[in-house]
């Protein structure tokens, strides 16, 4: 079992200032992103069908959900994992025009995922895709719409603070970029966790460009699929990847938290690329893939915004578990109950 437990942790607030805390945080994030942003609110599925190439693979080796559907056939459906191809679907279908998007409440489920601190068999997120120009594919373009992320994140900070004064930001003015192969230059002999805690700790808040191809040491930092966001293409600093992390430092435990991945997505060209890297040639016949080669989708950045993940941060929960309901080891609900960590 991979749990933390903060020396003398104590929850600032109790469950029922909690659950309004939760309710007050999301609803103010969710509409400074629309608005930052320049998205509209879409409804999406819980599950979609196997073998269409929608569902997102992360790393390509965890499990999703799936089971029969009686009244088609018992053809398969496939619990979501994240919504990062879909979206994009959606920008094409809705007719969305260039420098606006869409976003959506995500509900995954994942399995497979190692149940810690900050990580819940149920995910939560705002997953977002907005249109963009041929002119935007670049590293500019995305640090501009990071800021307007992490302006958003600053102001929901601002309201925690505003309703509950005992919760102090602690979030810096601005976020720092730095690209994932200066990480492993500065920090050779550290894993990539590692690295991250070590440049979040110094700057408070970073965002790791280039994510899911190999750097110099011949590794990855962090593993991606291939098929939406572009990590492969060269930036103007001599570096490849138009994606990344947003990474806060988290004093509670002393180390670094993810709170949002996302990058500009793949045109035909990077698709074609990436998947000959990854040896996954066989899903540009997959109904998705086929979309994007015959130039049926736009081009588009998008990401997810963990909102379980958000909330922690800013309620200064030692335990995504303290935020919403799941499924947790009785070992760990134990331990955690023993140290004033109530799980819902």
């Amino acid at each position: 079992m991979n749990l933390f437990i903060p020396k003398n942790y104590k929850s600032i607030l109790d469950l029922k200032q909690t659950e309004k805390a939760i309710k007050i945080l999301k609803d103010f994030f969710e509409q400074s992103l629309a608005s930052e942003l320049r998205l509209r609110r879409v409804t999406a599925p819980l599950f979609v069908l196997k073998g269409t190439g929608i569902n997102d693979d992360l790393n390509g080796i965890e499990r999703p959900v799936a089971f029969p559907i009686k009244d088609m056939g018992d053809a398969k459906a496939e619990v979501v994992h994240s919504l990062a191809k879909w979206k994009r679907m959606m920008l094409a279908d809705y007719e969305i025009e260039m420098g606006y998007g869409l976003y959506t409440d995500m509900n995954a489920v994942r399995p497979d995922e190692e149940l810690d601190n900050i990580h819940s068999l149920y995910v939560d997120q705002w997953d977002w895709e907005r249109v963009i120009s041929k002119d935007q594919r670049n590293i500019d373009f995305l640090k501009h719409i990071v800021k307007g992320i992490y302006s958003a994140m600053k102001r929901t900070e601002y309201v925690a603070y505003e309703n509950y004064p005992e919760l102090k930001p602690i979030l810096p003015e601005e976020i720092t970029f730095i690209h994932s192969e200066e990480l492993l230059m500065k920090y050779p002999k550290l894993s990539p966790r590692e690295r991250e805690s070590k440049a979040a700790g110094q700057y408070g808040a970073i965002f790791v460009i280039g994510i899911g191809g190999k750097l110099a040491n011949g590794e990855k930092h962090d593993g991606r699929a291939p098929d939406y966001d572009d990590w492969s293409t060269s930036t103007a600093e001599g570096f490849r990847g138009l994606n990344g992390d947003i990474v806060v430092w988290n004093p509670l435990f002393n180390q670094a938290l993810e709170l949002s991945s996302m990058g500009i997505r793949v045109d035909r060209e990077a698709l074609l690329h990436q998947l000959k890297v990854e040896g996954a040639e066989n899903r540009e016949s997959l109904y998705f893939h086929q979309r994007l080669i015959n130039g049926e989708l736009p081009l588009s950045i998008g990401g997810g915004i963990g909102q379980s993940r958000l909330c922690m941060f800013f309620l200064h929960k030692a335990h995504i578990g303290e935020i919403q309901a799941s499924i947790w080891p009785q070992k760990m609900v134990d331990e955690c109950h023993q140290n004033g960590i109530l799980l819902m």
